[in-house]
């Protein structure tokens, strides 16, 4: 996982005439995105506006993240993409998210007042009282404070920034990142750990000889 400062900022000559090609028989499709399934004790929908509105014990899971609040409206836009908004009954009370890496045995735990996920981008912003860690084969490595802090999860990195609502002293941003070749090495050894406690392949039965 690596840290930005700021967040990023949003003729070919024709060929000689060709035979034409036979048409596939699968048509493309583009990347195919993991289902939303959400849990709540009320649920509110309107089709017009293509917005859901849950409330009371809110349990998202899409894919390998999972979000829990007490109210959670979600919103499709005209090409499919799903965004959401998290929020708490009680300013005491944090939303709680968690997205698994388990190709990199890494775990991202944050809480916040309220949360902003965007589908499309697999991104999430955690704003007032702010707080992500990163947990590598559940060991804790990074923790990042702030007013908000947004972690994009097709790009491994974050953005902090600070505020009055900031979970570090001061309103400031407070990171602690560990360095990438202690990461690397706690990776390694997890990953050759996994390995030695999966099962031996079983040998083919002994045939039978005259």
């Amino acid at each position: 996982m690596s840290a930005q400062t700021a967040p990023p900022d949003p003729i070919v000559k024709p060929a000689p005439a060709a035979a034409p090609a036979k048409k596939s028989s699968k048509p493309a499709t583009p990347e195919e995105e993991p289902n939303t399934q959400v849990l709540s004790d009320t649920l509110h929908y309107d089709d017009t506006k293509k917005t859901s509105v849950f409330t009371g014990n809110v349990i998202m899971t899409r894919g390998l993240l999972t979000m829990k609040s007490d109210k959670m409206e979600l919103h499709e836009d005209a090409q499919g993409g799903q965004f959401g908004v998290a929020t708490m009954n009680s300013p005491s009370k944090l939303v709680n998210i968690r997205q698994e890496r388990p190709e990199n045995f890494e775990l991202i735990e944050g809480v916040g007042q309220r949360a902003e996920y965007d589908g499309p981008k697999s991104q999430f912003d955690l704003i007032g009282q702010a707080v992500v860690t990163r947990y590598i084969c559940g060991k804790q490595f990074d923790t990042i404070r702030g007013q908000r802090v947004r972690y994009n999860d097709k790009a491994g990195t974050y953005e902090a920034m600070g505020g009055p609502g900031s979970s570090a002293p001061g309103g400031r941003v407070r990171s602690i990142v560990e360095p990438r070749s202690r990461t690397d090495v706690a990776i390694e050894e997890c990953r050759r750990a996994q390995a030695a406690k999966a099962p031996l392949p079983s040998a083919p039965p002994a045939k039978n000889t005259p």
